[in-house]
């Protein structure tokens, strides 16, 4: 992948640049069952880019040509690509004025166990042994309650957006994401320069980089914007991209 340096991403550059150590890095796709065309856009770029990415696929949304064609995608990764379960249906079930969330206060845990098992049963009638055990709720959110129902169901990893309190499940470890691509500020996307803000950040922190993508929602512009996120993580000899299932040993 050839293309002029993006100046706006020196911030992280300079981190990752003054990192004591390798700085492990990586990349999470939500929404995997909507907008399979964009879908295969982003898979070709981290293709070509020769960058590890997990895919939250959303079990109720999934039909099995898609299903199909990503297993053939990891068969070929040689390791790179990974799937996880992201939710159940991506419905929200919060009372209105309240945020968004699949798995929220609003379900009892009958029906959050149901879901989660639900869609765990789906995806490995889909996807087979590729399904690994993480899972990603929609909009990042969920409970105490729902942290219980994984680890009773074999769950081993959670991932959220990094400014989620940590729940009480010992059983789990949690993966959070720190750079959110689509993030909005006052109902605005954040300009490309603070997103690289947050990014240099979380390098500074000392912890796994995590950057989460959401295919289904980006147009050609926000694309070209991760691309050159993922061109920088990908070349620069301070980051360190792996998988989730091994950033998990870093958190």
């Amino acid at each position: 992948m050839k293309g002029a340096r993006a100046s706006w991403l020196d911030p992280l550059r300079d981190a990752l640049d003054a990192a004591p150590e390798p700085v492990v890095c990586f990349v999470r796709d939500d929404d995997v069952g909507w907008r399979t065309d964009r879908l295969r856009h982003l898979l070709d770029l981290v293709g070509e880019l020769g960058l590890p990415m997990d895919l939250a696929v959303i079990p109720a949304v999934l039909d099995a040509r898609t299903a199909s064609e990503l297993v053939a995608r990891i068969e070929r990764s040689d390791g790179r690509l990974g799937v996880h379960q992201h939710g159940y249906a991506h419905v929200n079930h919060e009372p209105s004025g309240e945020r968004k969330c699949e798995f929220g206060n609003a379900r009892p845990r009958d029906a959050q166990l149901h879901d989660i098992a639900t869609g765990r049963e789906r995806l490995g009638r889909l996807l087979g042994p590729a399904a690994e055990p993480i899972f990603t709720p929609p909009w990042n959110r969920c409970t105490e309650t729902t942290g219980s129902c994984l680890a009773e169901l074999g769950f081993e990893v959670l991932s959220r957006e990094a400014r989620a309190a940590r729940l009480d499940a010992p059983e789990l470890r949690e993966l959070p994401v720190s750079v959110d691509m689509l993030k909005r500020r006052h109902g605005a996307r954040l300009p490309v320069e603070q997103i690289a803000a947050i990014a240099a950040a979380a390098v500074k922190r000392g912890r796994p980089l995590g950057v989460m993508l959401h295919h289904a929602e980006m147009a050609q512009g926000e694309m070209e914007v991760a691309a050159e996120l993922l061109k920088t993580l990908a070349e620069h000899d301070r980051a360190r991209c792996v998988r989730m299932r091994s950033a998990t040993a870093f958190v």
